[in-house]
């Protein structure tokens, strides 16, 4: 039992008060202080306002207006409702609400915390400008447990609000490293060399033209897909299949259109090293180009020319001449004298296809950092909810997940691997699936009574319950033969899905198991992934099958009948980054230590739930409920 369940069940068994924030605190307003005000008033003491970048500083001036431990909220506009705890000296402006002199039996951490996660719910919104005002904040009602409990959260949400951000200072970190890392390759890769030939875009250009200006406001939500030169530096990567702007063709008085394939560059920008940043179309609607675009036609293969045009070699022609100030501009000669190296079509093909893989490992939200780093976020955000929603008894994870049978796929995979081999080598990362990676094997089935003895089972519980297996957790036994001990052994490395449950969500929920356990078997109710190569640690795969990313793919592909299930060709479809065994243990570590926050008695947080769900995704039950008193 942990720290936290040792006070509820001492001090509050029988639930919490619940309290008024008007009857537990004082609430006023700022003043209103104009820029001029700032800007004459200029000093050390923070001016905090209705934003929320920058913790909502406004700027800084001579004076203060409150000194001490306080709540700021922000009571108009598309921010209305979010909470700031301050300390020290500062001041606030109008539109934002202060809360004070909390009564002594409120800790003034845990009432930031709870009005945190409440607050919002309370704006109104069904106005043009929404608005959380102090009369509507003095009547929330929050739960109020004793002083101990609510410190004790308190701890428990500080730790893990700096571990988070902790946590996501690396992952950015790391992300940017390997942004860098794909510069670097792509730009070595695509270098000019001696048996490849050096062009201009004019003599691989079949057309060159501006598009026609679009101007914001004629901007719509349906009618001809466009795009608009500001949308190349902000929207769009190195390529795109989808507009995400619209127009209608009569607000265009001389249209200019591109198609699948063409180079778009935008003409217009705001520094010399980003103008006439470049994308390729490779959708295949007819589009519309806005002003201030180039359209480049071509006959090449239009993946390739993007990434060419996007290496500093080409990034050094575009700006060459061009003089920094507030605007700058190219134009459709300077883009024409661009030389890019320009090998044959296959060999085109092939860099294209490389450099797409290594992006999208890069910037994909849904395999790259970025997914990792809002995770950290949404598990945060869950774990306070945890904590600070109070209803009638304290909460224990109970799910009941079942799985059936699957067919196996065996496939030759040579000529990929040795692919993964040869792009590891050259870029330091490489994408496949894991089809490619794992061969996929449906379990054992035996009757009700061969169970209970022999030789150690790993079954459908053990892999819902456990991102990953070692001895200690596998329990059950059965009896089989040397032969069935050999068809359905299970060693280390090996990663087990559960196969059917009664929703899409709950299918394929793995486990990887972390050592070899001697003459060891696995249940027909889940399917065995056995790696077929040393690429993967057994652990990054325990953490990289529970992601977020994983779990999208396995629902999309579930079918649902009487129940929800998953197959080994379905399975085969996920995608796997494969990284540098010295970056994997990097990430393991940096995820063992959010794994000890977790679960560790000493941080706080409750160890004795037995059915943990995977790391980046919300729980399901609550770990702290309690009931109003009446």
């Amino acid at each position: 039992m942990s720290r936290l369940d040792e006070l509820i069940a001492e001090l509050c068994p029988d639930g919490v008060e619940y309290r008024k924030v008007g009857d537990i605190a004082n609430i006023s307003r700022g003043k209103v202080m104009s820029k001029d005000f700032l800007k004459e008033n200029a000093g050390e003491y923070p001016v905090y306002s209705s934003q929320t970048e920058n913790e909502g500083k406004l700027g800084s001036i001579t004076t203060y207006m409150f000194d001490g431990e306080y709540l700021t909220w922000t009571t108009d506009g598309a921010n209305a409702g979010t909470v700031f705890y301050r300390s020290g000296k500062f001041s606030v402006t109008n539109v934002c609400g202060v809360i004070d002199n909390v009564s002594e039996d409120v800790n003034t951490k845990y009432l930031y915390y709870v009005l945190n996660r409440v607050a919002p719910t309370y704006v109104n919104s069904g106005m043009g400008n929404p608005k959380l005002m102090s009369n509507v904040m003095a009547r929330i009602s929050l739960p109020v447990p004793p002083l101990e409990v609510q410190r004790e959260i308190v701890h428990v949400l500080d730790s893990f609000t700096l571990l988070t951000a902790e946590l996501t200072a690396e992952l950015t970190a790391e992300l940017t490293a390997r942004k860098k890392q794909y510069d670097f390759y792509r730009d070595e890769l695509l270098k000019p060399k001696a048996d490849i030939p050096l062009v201009t875009l004019k003599e691989i250009a079949t057309d060159i033209y501006r598009g026609s200006g679009i101007k914001r406001d004629q901007v719509t939500e349906e009618g001809i897909p466009c795009v608009r030169y500001g949308e190349i530096y902000t929207t769009y990567n190195t390529w795109f299949d989808n507009c995400v702007s619209h127009t209608q063709l009569e607000y265009v008085s001389s249209p200019k259109y591109f198609e699948h394939g063409d180079i778009l560059f935008a003409i217009t920008g705001e520094s010399v090293e980003d103008i006439a940043k470049s994308v390729a179309y490779v959708g295949h609607e007819r589009c519309l180009a806005g002003g201030d675009i180039v359209v480049l036609k071509h006959k090449q293969n239009p993946r390739y020319l993007a990434h060419v045009l996007s290496t500093q070699q080409a990034r050094e022609q575009k700006s060459k001449g061009k003089v920094k100030s507030k605007v700058v501009h190219s134009n459709v000669p300077s883009i024409e004298q661009i030389t890019i190296p320009l090998p044959p079509l296959d060999i085109q093909k092939r860099y294209a296809d490389v450099l797409d893989n290594f992006e999208k490992i890069c910037t994909d939200l849904n395999i790259g950092l970025p997914a990792e780093i809002e995770a950290r976020q949404k598990q945060y955000e869950y774990y306070r909810d945890l904590l600070l929603t109070f209803a009638e008894t304290g909460s224990t994870l109970v799910t009941d997940r079942q799985t059936d049978r699957q067919t196996d796929r065996q496939t030759d995979r040579q000529t990929e691997l040795n692919a993964i081999k040869l792009i590891q080598y050259v870029f330091g990362y490489a994408i496949a699936s894991v089809g490619t990676l794992f061969e996929i094997k449906n379990g054992l089935n035996k009757g009700k009574e061969a169970f209970g003895k022999g030789t150690p089972i790993i079954n459908f519980t053990d892999v819902y319950n456990h991102r990953y297996l070692n001895h200690n957790f596998i329990k059950g036994l059965v009896d089989v033969t040397d032969d069935e001990i050999k068809r359905y052994s299970a060693k280390k490395g090996d990663v087990f899905f559960t196969r059917t449950s009664e929703t899409k969500e709950d299918i394929g929920m793995s486990s990887t198991l972390i050592e070899d356990i001697p003459d060891c078997v696995f249940s027909g109710f889940v399917l065995r992934a056995r790696p077929i190569t040393d690429y993967l640690l057994p652990k990054f795969c325990s953490y990289y099958f529970s992601t977020t990313a994983v779990r999208n793919v396995i629902i999309r592909y579930a079918s649902v009948t009487t129940r929800a299930t998953t197959t080994g060709p379905k399975l085969s479809k996920i995608m796997v980054p494969i990284l540098p065994i010295e970056e994997q243990e990097r990430i393991v570590s940096i995820l063992d230590r959010f794994d000890k926050l977790c679960n560790d008695l000493s941080t706080g947080l409750p160890a004795e739930i037995e059915a943990r769900q995977k790391q980046y995704e919300y729980y399901r039950d609550k770990l702290l409920t309690f009931k109003e008193k009446q």
